[in-house]
């Protein structure tokens, strides 16, 4: 094994940099602890100059990765019971289906006010809420992924699990989580970013008469779209995308690398050379981090040395948690009655708001969900005109494939509403009707899902075909219509849904815009969702999320559906 170069120079820099990087995060915590046990201030005054940004980053950076954590735990806990349970199943996916269809505006009268109501003289009710409404954007799309690669394990591997006599502790340790593995990680980057979408929204927001804010970067810039300061504008922009970038080299490129340990297909993308993260490269090189290792495993190879193998044995057995039948059979009648039960009260709740809605609003919702669905569409049609031939464009070239893909990977993850300011200028300034302009807010963000799930589609490519393509000599013409697009159209679809849904949920931001004082609005049921929660008018907020869930339930269920499954079945590219 080649061993690699040490230099004084490198180490150190190397041990000032953790040294920062571990000061930074005390730092934060202690202030963000401090934060959550001040009296209660719902209305934080937020400081527009430069000296207070970094703290508010911080704090923000704060809030997305506990979200993250706490969503990490119900994708595992979820995923796994819907896949080994088939009466779980039953319940559990449909119930993901309609809570993804819930936009965040959808749970926040419910979180701030109960959780406000459990800690009246702290800021902890409100700075739960704000997690728990950041983790509503991140855990959905992560629970079906992981719930799709626990279903989707190879036969074979199940059988030499079986072989061994793995328990179901064991298969999940060694065979299922790693499976899912890169799976998750993708999905985690792109969950990550639908949190960081609505970060304005979770931090700054109108419920009623009262104006609910917390310091952090959303917050930061909804207060400068407020006041019109373009300087505060550009510098939240900026510190969003150093949080960005930073979460991406600590925490995301170090993930995938681990991750892309446990493939089992062959692509293109495997034989690229994978680059050393920095963070990894940093702890390479650092001499505190080479003495901590030594400090903490030698005592610990001691004491496994000491041990005695049948106490070893012992101790993995004590730790190996497995129900018995009956056991499992109680637990599961438990929690199928907690769940109908819960589901029958918020129901009979729901069934008294929607009663006192009049006639004429139902018309004005019905009127509004068609306005947003012609926004959906047009965003999906435009989103793909230009997805779709610039990924394939991309993956023909491993140079291409490389520069572009950290770029494309960076701006889908940069929340879109921050932009908005930018781009409501460049609209005003070509005097585009706001009617058309909210449907380009709306394409800012769900583009880049259309974008990833056709770069992994073509990536999948077998290069046997573009070999048989090479030998008849087929023109770029019949090279797109027999070989490129029938090979990502799975993908496609793929990238239809997540961005239809991704788009649903941005409408409540993108109809309905506050730009230098002025509120700009669409008709649409994004803007009547909005409306109806800044001013706390809950029977037309229910009103409207429950048009706007089955809605986009019943379409999933019908055409998308449908069409994912035509994909499968003719365009299937297995060899």
């Amino acid at each position: 094994m080649r061993k690699v170069p040490h230099s004084r120079p490198a180490s150190l820099l190397a041990d000032s940099l953790i040294f920062l990087l571990l000061g930074t995060i005390v730092y934060g915590l202690v202030s963000f602890g401090g934060q959550w046990e001040a009296s209660y201030n719902p209305s934080y005054q937020i400081d527009l100059s430069l000296q207070a940004l970094p703290l508010y980053a911080l704090f923000s950076a704060l809030r997305g990765f506990f979200a993250y954590i706490v969503s990490l735990a119900f994708t595992l806990v979820v995923g796994y019971w819907a896949a080994k349970s088939p009466r779980a199943e039953k319940i559990i996916l449909p119930f993901l289906d309609v809570m993804q269809s819930i936009p965040v505006l959808g749970f926040l009268p419910g979180l701030v006010l109960g959780l406000v109501a459990i800690f009246p003289h702290t800021n902890v009710g409100l700075e739960l809420a704000a997690i728990l409404m950041i983790f509503t954007g991140q855990v959905w799309n992560m629970a079906f992924a992981f719930y799709a690669s626990m279903k989707s394990v190879p036969t074979d591997l199940k059988e030499a699990a079986a072989v061994m006599k793995l328990s179901s502790m064991e298969r999940l340790k060694l065979l299922e989580l790693p499976y899912s593995a890169m799976s998750l990680t993708w999905n985690s980057v792109m969950s990550m970013a639908g949190g960081w979408f609505f970060l304005t929204v979770c931090e700054a927001f109108t419920l009623g008469d009262k104006t609910y804010r917390l310091p952090g970067v959303g917050a930061y810039m909804a207060v400068a779209i407020e006041e019109g300061s373009t300087e505060a504008v550009i510098a939240g922009i900026i510190a969003m995308g150093l949080i960005i970038l930073l979460f991406d080299q600590l925490l995301w490129r170090p993930a995938l690398m681990w991750a892309h340990r446990f493939r089992l297909e062959d692509s293109a993308e495997q034989d690229q050379k994978q680059e050393e993260p920095l963070i990894q490269l940093i702890i390479r090189e650092s001499f505190v981090i080479r003495f901590l290792r030594i400090f903490y495993f030698r005592p610990k190879f001691k004491a496994q040395k000491e041990v005695a193998p049948w106490d070893l044995r012992r101790i993995r057995n004590a730790l190996d948690f497995t129900l018995t039948p009956t056991q499992y059979k109680y637990l599961s009648i438990a929690s199928y009655v907690a769940m109908l039960a819960a589901a029958t009260y918020g129901s009979f709740r729901l069934v008294e708001l929607l009663i006192s809605v009049p006639g004429h609003t139902w018309l004005e919702i019905l009127r509004d969900t068609a306005f947003t669905f012609l926004r959906v569409m047009c965003s999906l049609f435009l989103g793909t005109l230009w997805a779709v031939p610039v990924a394939i464009w991309v993956v023909q070239s491993s140079k291409r494939l490389r520069i572009a893909q950290p770029i494309i990977q960076l701006m889908a993850s940069y929340p879109a509403p921050m932009l908005y300011p930018l781009a409501i200028a460049v609209f005003l300034f070509l005097h585009i009707n706001f009617e058309i302009s909210s449907m380009l807010l709306m394409l800012l963000g769900v583009q880049w899902y259309i974008m990833f799930n056709v770069l992994a589609g073509a990536l999948r490519i077998p290069q046997e075909l573009k070999l048989c393509m090479d030998l008849m000599k087929s023109d770029k013409r019949q090279r797109w219509r027999f070989l490129f697009l029938p090979s990502v159209l799975p993908s496609l679809v793929t990238g239809w849904v997540t961005a239809a849904g991704g788009a649903w949920n941005a409408s409540i931001i993108s109809e309905l815009v506050s730009y230098r004082g002025h509120v700009l609005r669409a008709h649409g049921l994004g803007a009547q969702i909005s409306e109806a929660a800044e001013h706390a008018n809950f029977p037309v907020l229910g009103a409207c999320l429950t048009v706007m869930v089955l809605f986009v339930v019943i379409f999933n269920r019908t055409v998308w559906a449908r069409l994912y499954a035509m994909a499968q079945v003719r365009y299937r590219m297995d060899l």
